[in-house]
C-alpha cells in the first residue's frame, strides 16, 4: 500500500481514534503503566510562558500529564538532570527539494537540530514531473523520525507563458491534492495570479478555504493598497519579508509574518532586530528556512539557528521558542496535536541544557527518542525511487558555445544591456544597465567588470529554447558554473566567462541526468549529481555534503566567493522575485510579468 493510501486509511493528525484516547486516559488513571516519564525536568511551557519544574509523562506518542505532584508508574525513567524540555520545533515553510537530500537523508541533519514537522511545499518535483512527482515524493515520507505536512503547490508552472515546466497542476490536480490528509495549506501564491483576477488561482484559493484550510502567501515587494487588496483574497502569511516596515504593514493587515533564514535568504537579523526596537508583538510571527543547503543545516542548524539568533539579538528566549512552536502550530490550526508540551498532545521534546542556545542533548519524537547528541539514534530509512524520475533531463537539440551567442541590434561599438546585479545574502535582485563591446555583431561579455553570460537552457525536451541575459555578483575569473536547480521550472542554469565552458557544462549536467558542475578550460572539475527529478541525490547525508563542500570549493577555485553560489545561480531564473528572473524564454520584469529585451 502506498504512503498516500496509508494516510487517508488512518486519517494523520485528523483524528484521534477511541483507542488511543483510551488507552492515554487509562495511563493518567493509573490503570495501565505510562511508557516514559521525564523527570526532574524544566517545563518550558508555552501556553503560560512560564518555566518551571516538573514531570512528564507519555503513553505511546502522546503526552499524559504535565502535573509535578502526578505520582504515576511508567516502564521507563529518564533522569533530566535538570535540563529543559521544549516543544519539538516546527518549520513553517520549506522545500526539501533545495536542501539537496531525499527526505530520508534529511533526517540525518535536521532532526538532531530539533525539528519535529515541516511544512514542505513540492512544487519542485511538481514542475519537474507534476502530480507523478509529487505522488512519488510523498511515497518516500512514511516513517520518517520527522513529521512532513504539505502545502499544496498552487502555482505550477510559476510564471506560464514566460517558462517551459516539465510538469502542470492545474485545479483539478490541487483539488486531489487538497483533500490528502497530510495536505495542509494551499502553497505559496504569489500576487501576478491574484491582483489581475485570473479564475484558475481563485478557484484554487476557493477550494482550499472551503476545506477550512489556509493560503500561504508570497508577496515581496509589495505594499500599500496593492498589498491590500492581496490580501483580501484570503491569503494568511508571507515569508518573503526583508524589512521592517513589510512586516509591521503585513501584520497590520492580519498576516503572518514567517521569519526566513535560508542559504541566500537572510532576514532574520534585520527583521528581529525591527521588532525588538519597535516593541512589537511576536504572537504573528513565525519561523520558516525557506531553502537551505544541507550543509548550512548541518554547519549552522536548522529552525533552533532562527531561534537562537533572535536571542542572540535580545529576544527573550520564551518568545523565540513560542514563534517556533506554538505561534505556528496555531497558524496552522494544529495547536490541539503538535506545538506545547501539554496534555494530550503528541510527545514531541526537545532537552536542552541552555536556553539560550537551543541544541539539543536529547530529540523525543512521538515518545521515542530518535536523536542524541547531534546524531540520530535510530534507523536510516533509505528511499526507493523509480527510474523514470532518475530520468528527466531531455535537451531539444544539441548545446553548442553558439547556443549562448546574444546577436546585437546596435550598430555601434558598444551598447547598452539590462544585468541582474545579484546579492550575497538575499534572493532579492537589483536591476543594472551596463555598457558592454560589440564584435562581430555579438554583445560580448566583460569578466574584468563581473559582467558575465547567464543562460537558462530548456530541459525538458519541449522546445530547446536558450534564455541569455547578463548577470554580476559571481566575480568567476575564468570558467562556468551550473546546475539543473533553477526555481521554480528547473531548467539548467549556467553562468560562464566564455561560451565553451557554457557548453561543456550544460551538457555535464545533460550526462549527469541531474546536478551541478564546475568547468575550467573545458574540463568538468567538480560535479555532484542530483538524479531525482534532477534536484536530489539518492545518498546518504554524510555523502551528500561532502560532495557539497568539494564542489562548492571548486567554484572557489573559479573566483567564486559566494557563501552559497548554486543557491545563488538556482534562484536567478526564478520570474517571481523582483526585479529581474531568466528563464529560457528570456529575461523577466518580474513586477510586470512580462519578457524584456537584454539590449536596451
Amino acid at each position: 500500500m502506498s504512503y498516500i493510501s496509508v494516510l487517508i486509511a488512518e486519517g494523520v493528525l485528523k483524528t484521534r481514534t477511541y483507542e488511543e484516547i483510551k488507552t492515554v486516559l487509562e495511563a493518567g488513571l493509573s490503570i495501565i503503566d505510562c511508557d516514559l516519564k521525564l523527570e526532574n525536568v524544566n517545563l518550558v511551557n508555552v501556553y503560560s510562558s512560564q518555566i518551571y519544574p516538573t514531570n512528564i509523562y507519555i503513553k505511546g506518542k502522546r503526552i499524559v500529564s504535565i502535573d509535578p505532584l502526578a505520582e504515576l508508574k511508567a516502564k521507563e525513567t529518564l533522569d533530566c538532570g535538570g535540563m529543559y524540555a521544549v516543544p519539538g520545533l516546527i518549520d513553517g515553510h520549506m522545500h526539501f527539494e533545495t536542501t539537496l537530500l531525499s527526505p530520508e537523508a534529511l533526517a540525518d541533519v535536521l532532526v538532531p537540530h530539533g525539528t519535529t514537522t515541516v511544512m514542505a511545499d513540492l512544487m519542485e518535483i511538481a514542475n519537474v514531473a507534476g502530480l507523478e512527482g509529487v505522488k512519488t515524493l510523498v511515497n518516500s515520507i512514511a516513517e520518517l523520525p520527522y513529521r512532513t505536512f504539505i502545502q499544496v503547490s498552487s502555482r505550477v508552472p510559476t510564471a506560464p507563458g514566460l517558462e517551459t515546466t516539465g510538469g502542470v497542476l492545474g485545479l483539478a490536480e490541487v483539488e486531489e491534492m487538497l483533500d490528502w490528509p497530510e495536505s495542509i495549506s494551499l502553497g505559496e501564491l504569489d500576487p501576478s495570479k491574484v491582483l489581475v483576477i485570473k479564475e484558475e488561482y481563485l478557484k484554487k484559493i476557493a477550494a482550499a478555504l472551503q476545506r477550512r484550510k489556509i493560503v500561504n502567501g508570497h508577496a515581496i515587494g509589495r505594499d500599500g493598497h496593492e498589498l491590500n487588496v492581496y490580501a483580501s483574497a484570503g491569503m494568511s502569511d508571507d515569508h518573503e519579508c526583508v524589512s521592517y516596515e513589510h512586516l509591521l504593514e503585513r501584520v497590520q493587515l492580519g498576516l503572518t509574518v514567517m521569519l526566513r533564514e535560508g542559504s541566500t535568504e537572510r532576514n532574520v537579523e534585520e527583521l528581529i532586530t525591527g521588532v525588538l526596537k519597535h516593541g512589537l508583538s511576536h504572537e504573528h510571527l513565525i519561523f520558516c528556512t525557506d531553502d537551505k543547503h544541507a550543509i548550512d543545516i548541518r554547519d549552522e542548524g536548522h529552525i533552533n539557528y532562527n531561534v537562537n539568533k533572535a536571542i542572540s539579538l535580545g529576544m527573550p528566549p520564551i518568545q523565540a521558542i513560542q514563534m517556533a512552536t506554538l505561534n505556528c502550530a496555531r497558524h496552522f490550526r494544529l495547536e490541539d496535536e503538535i506545538g506545547s508540551i501539554t496534555p494530550g498532545r503528541l510527545a514531541d521534546i526537545l532537552l536542552v541544557k541552555d536556553l539560550s542556545n537551543i541544541t539539543p542533548s536529547k530529540v523525543i519524537f512521538e515518545g521515542n527518542v530518535v536523536a542524541e547528541n547531534g546524531n540520530l539514534v535510530v534507523e536510516s530509512k533509505r528511499g526507493i525511487y523509480p527510474e523514470w524520475i532518475k530520468e528527466t533531463i531531455k535537451l531539444y537539440k544539441p548545446i553548442t558555445a553558439h547556443s549562448f551567442v546574444v546577436p546585437a541590434k546596435s550598430q555601434g561599438s558598444t551598447t547598452l544591456v539590462n544585468v541582474i546585479r545579484i546579492y550575497n545574502d538575499q534572493i532579492i535582485n537589483e536591476w543594472d544597465e551596463e555598457e558592454l563591446t560589440v564584435a562581430n555583431g555579438q554583445i560580448i561579455s566583460n569578466p574584468a567588470k563581473d559582467i558575465l553570460k547567464l543562460a537558462v537552457a530548456e530541459r525538458y525536451g519541449k522546445a530547446g529554447g536558450v534564455g541569455i541575459g547578463f548577470v554580476k555578483g559571481f566575480h568567476l575569473q575564468g570558467g562556468a558554473l551550473a546546475t539543473s536547480v533553477s526555481h521554480d521550472h528547473h531548467n539548467i542554469v549556467c553562468v560562464g566567462t566564455n561560451d565553451e565552458d557554457m557548453a561543456c557544462a550544460v551538457n555535464a549536467i545533460y550526462m549527469l541526468q541531474g546536478g551541478m558542475v564546475v568547468v575550467k578550460e573545458g574540463q568538468v572539475i567538480g560535479k555532484m549529481e542530483l538524479p531525482i527529478g534532477g534536484l536530489m541525490s539518492e545518498k546518504p547525508a554524510d555523502i551528500v555534503l561532502k560532495e557539497l563542500e568539494e564542489i562548492n570549493t571548486a567554484a572557489q577555485q573559479l573566483g567564486c566567493h559566494l557563501p552559497s553560489p548554486f543557491m545563488t545561480l538556482s534562484f536567478i531564473s526564478l520570474p517571481t522575485v523582483p526585479k529581474l528572473g531568466l528563464t529560457d524564454l528570456g529575461l523577466i520584469d518580474v513586477l510586470k510579468h512580462e519578457l524584456v529585451e537584454v539590449e536596451l
